[in-house]
């Protein structure tokens, strides 16, 4: 047994039960390719270990809060380390760093968010300690989960694999997130989970009956939405693209990779890539009577380049050049992802260094660029600096970047376009800015190359997924090694490219103006949520108190 602070011995039961909870919650997400259909079913029962190692009552009395604490913690450690296992990966082969030093990143950054899943332990069980009680601690569990989800998001910055996201293929669930956001999905999950729980540790003609009704719910809402999903396959998309976009695909290795190949200067770059976009091959609708030669004939209203660890800067000549005669060439606005150069005298290397998109207009001019906002730490730049020294290996493929300050809607040819890169895709509050502010069709540009085939690639474009059916927009995904895709706006893959396979591609799109419920007001759900679990731990003070 192990042993909390107040020496409360902790069963190994609950070890086991916790270990159990962290597996299923690792398995509801993809973990080394797409998931597989019914996997995502997992997510209905996946918090049950976790509930009965909280809450299971050990002669008569329930854990105490730092037991609980210490549970919840190591639940937490052992799902990022399942869950976020592609960073190894990404420090040895992109980071250049030693395999020991990768695996202890890996571990520093499990410990270090393991202490969400102990917030969320904490909380839980203090409301079950109290008058509450445990049917009022599991009651309140939904709450708690979706408050421990937004300060991933707002305090650490690291909202990856929210709950909700592992049912992005359920059609019918999903059409809560343009109202509630992903987070109202979760709220959902856990909410089930709890009732399950309830009826398995408080058994009782009501409470069976409760939990019965939330496993048949489950089984509807998972089975009614894969066969939704699959109908909808059958026939024509609901939202009929009538635009098309050629999105490119660059396959630049990256990493270790990168150094066995052989060296390909920026001329040659913009040369064969002009070419490729020039020459599209055509992706078939998957749900659409489309014929692929009517999409191949089509003409493209938008040309799309990923980011990618190539050698373009906004502010070269022969690069401004290149991309005019591209644009001119294909009558067609262009995206693409370079680095974004401004000299200054203010910072001591003498110019700012941005991850950006450039837009150049269809007449070949420059119409400027966006650039990203929020970085990737340790890959795009280094936190503190002087206390992490030895990771400056992590930024040399791209350098150290600077932090852009606007989220520029591109406008052209009267249609008007929301670009974000890469990490920025998995902020649902962030992204919806673009639609607000009047972006039509969102594009996510991204290098998921240093992921390797992992299931990170896919995790990543489950979040993408997402932020299509918040904001009710189609979302053209142009990445450097896949997934290159097109997004409608119920979060259905309607073409996607084959990985590691460089080529620009055709895909369909349409432009969107309505704007949701979550478009307009956020995460207005989960902050709801944080009122709730706060007015409940004050009561809970209080009557303690009395």
């Amino acid at each position: 047994m192990l042993e909390s602070p107040l020496m409360q011995p902790i069963p190994v039961r609950a070890c086991l039960l916790v270990l159990a909870s962290s597996v299923l919650q690792v398995l509801c997400f993809p973990v080394a390719g797409p998931i597989s259909p019914w996997r995502a079913f997992l997510c209905w029962i996946a918090l049950l270990p976790f509930f009965f190692a909280l809450l299971l009552p050990r002669a008569n009395e329930l854990l105490s809060i730092h037991a609980a604490g210490i549970l919840g913690y190591l639940c937490g450690i052992f799902w990022y380390l399942g869950n976020c296992a592609w960073i190894y990966q990404t420090m040895y082969l992109y980071g250049g760093l030693p395999k020991p030093v990768a695996f202890a990143i890996l571990v520093l950054f499990s410990l270090y968010l393991g202490f969400y899943h102990a917030l969320f332990a904490v909380l839980l069980v203090f409301l079950g300690r109290s008058r509450f009680g445990v049917s009022g601690a599991l009651a309140a569990a939904p709450f708690l989960w979706v408050t421990v989800e937004l300060a991933r998001a707002r305090i650490t910055g690291f909202p990856w694999d929210l709950l909700g996201n592992a049912q992005v293929d359920n059609l019918l669930l999903t059409r809560l997130a343009p109202w509630a956001g992903v987070m109202g999905l979760s709220f959902v999950v856990v909410a089930i989970n709890a009732a399950i729980a309830w009826m398995c540790l408080r058994p009782s003609r009501t409470q069976s009956v409760v939990g019965v009704l939330a496993l048949l719910i489950a089984l509807g809402l998972q089975a009614g939405g894969r066969f939704s999903l699959n109908m909808e396959r059958t026939k024509d998309v609901e939202f009929k693209p009538n635009e098309t976009a050629v999105l490119l695909q660059e396959n630049l290795e990256v990493g270790a990779l990168q150094r066995s190949a052989q060296p390909v200067s920026a001329s040659q770059e913009m040369e064969q890539f002009s070419y490729d976009s020039l020459h599209p091959q055509a992706l078939l609708a998957l749900s659409s009577a489309q014929s692929r030669g009517s999409i191949q004939d089509r003409h493209p209203d938008l040309i799309v380049w990923p980011e990618a660890p190539s050698h373009l800067q906004s502010n070269d000549p022969a690069f401004r050049l290149a991309m005019a005669n591209l644009a001119r060439d294909a009558a067609a606005p262009l995206v693409i992802g370079s680095l974004g150069v401004d000299f200054s005298s203010v910072v001591s290397r003498g110019y700012f260094l941005y991850d950006s998109a450039s837009l150049f207009q269809a007449d070949g001019s420059y119409a400027g660029r966006y650039d990203k906002i929020h970085l990737v730490p340790w890959g795009e730049y280094i936190p503190f600096k002087e206390f992490f020294s030895f990771a400056r290996k992590l930024t040399e493929g791209v350098g150290d970047m600077d932090r852009g300050t606007m989220r520029t809607v591109f406008t052209s040819q009267g249609h008007r376009y929301g670009v974000f890169v890469c990490y920025e895709s998995i902020f649902g509050d962030e992204v919806r800015q673009f639609a607000l502010r009047g972006a039509e069709v969102l594009v996510n540009i991204s290098d998921d190359g240093w992921y390797g085939d992992t299931g990170a690639p896919w995790q990543h474009l489950n979040m993408a997924r997402m932020r299509a059916i918040e904001n009710h927009r189609w979302l053209l995904r142009s990445t450097n090694t896949g997934v290159t895709t097109a997004i409608d706006p119920e979060g259905r893959l309607t073409a996607e490219a084959p990985r590691h396979v460089r080529g620009a591609f055709t895909v369909p799109f349409s432009f969107e103006q309505e704007t949701t419920f979550y478009t307009r007001h956020g995460d207005w759900f989960a902050y709801l949520c944080t009122v709730v679990t706060l007015l409940c731990v004050g009561l809970s003070f209080l009557l303690r108190m009395n």
